[in-house]
């Protein structure tokens, strides 16, 4: 028996079983996925093992879904029959982005204790913001699972109401950051600075306010305010983005977001 498995290790999936490994010893945990090629590779980098979804579903304690919405259905039509033969306890783990703990448990036709869990790609390097809600879990299962993710970023319980909502702005925002990142850099280039300078500029100087902002847990004007000197050059940027819409357009992107997440649930 292992202690952790993913069914599915593609990029989302990948990240949290590398940050898994770094809590669980190699002999610990069993990777599985569809092409075989990525598992098997995965596990070489990780040092455990690999198989088939079959013998995640049957052989682990914690059971990661890390598949696309679209593939859950046929992926536990799989594993079901497996699942209800078992006689031990196992917990299931869905990460299956606008999938509902009550749409899994149907789609598998059991009634299994499941954590669903809205993660981001920064936990490829321990600095991701999982959401989480809890259902049929003990309390020793949640600490368990809190243990497992340490290593990945802030894991945080809500409401399973506002996976979706919360989700939206968690999971789709890294892909907001980056393109406020490159455009950034783009400005810094047409300005005369060349591009591997522009590009970690961009990058520390988010990561920089991000810090600041966590850090002094001040009101994101307030900080705003700090930097925008009377008659100076940063108020006159800020001036340019109010007239562009930008804060109108993170706005809707963040609910488009959550209004793609309900139609895939749906779906």
């Amino acid at each position: 028996m292992y202690k952790v498995g993913f069914i599915g290790t593609g990029v989302m999936g990948g990240a949290i079983a590398r940050a898994v490994r770094k809590s669980v010893d190699e002999n610990e945990l069993l990777l599985a996925n569809i092409p075989h090629k990525q598992a098997q590779e995965l596990a070489e980098e990780l040092e455990c093992s690999w198989g088939e979804n079959k013998d995640v579903a049957r052989q682990c304690r914690y059971i990661y879904l890390a598949v696309k919405p679209q593939v859950m259905p046929e992926v536990l039509k799989e594993i079901a029959p497996v699942l209800k033969e078992r006689t031990d306890r196992y917990t299931v783990i869905s990460i299956a982005a606008g999938l509902s703990i009550d749409t899994v448990r149907k789609l598998a036709g059991i009634d299994f204790p499941l954590i669903r869990v809205m993660p981001n790609t920064a936990a490829l390097v321990g600095e991701a913001v999982l959401l989480c809600s809890f259902s049929g879990v003990t309390d020793d299962e949640k600490e368990d699972f809190f243990e497992l993710t340490a290593h990945a970023g802030l894991c945080d319980e809500v409401p399973e109401k506002l996976i979706d909502s919360a989700g939206s702005l968690t999971g789709c925002g890294p892909a907001f950051a980056f393109l406020i990142m490159q455009a950034l850099a783009d400005g810094a280039v047409a300005c005369g600075v060349d591009r591997a300078r522009a590009r970690k500029y961009a990058a520390r100087t988010l990561f920089g306010s991000a810090k600041l902002a966590l850090e002094s847990g001040r009101h994101f004007e307030q900080l705003k305010d700090d930097v925008c000197s009377p008659a100076g050059s940063t108020i006159e940027g800020v001036s340019v983005l109010e007239e562009a819409g930008v804060r109108a357009a993170l706005i809707n992107a963040v609910r488009a977001s959550f209004e793609r997440n309900r139609e895939l649930g749906k779906q």
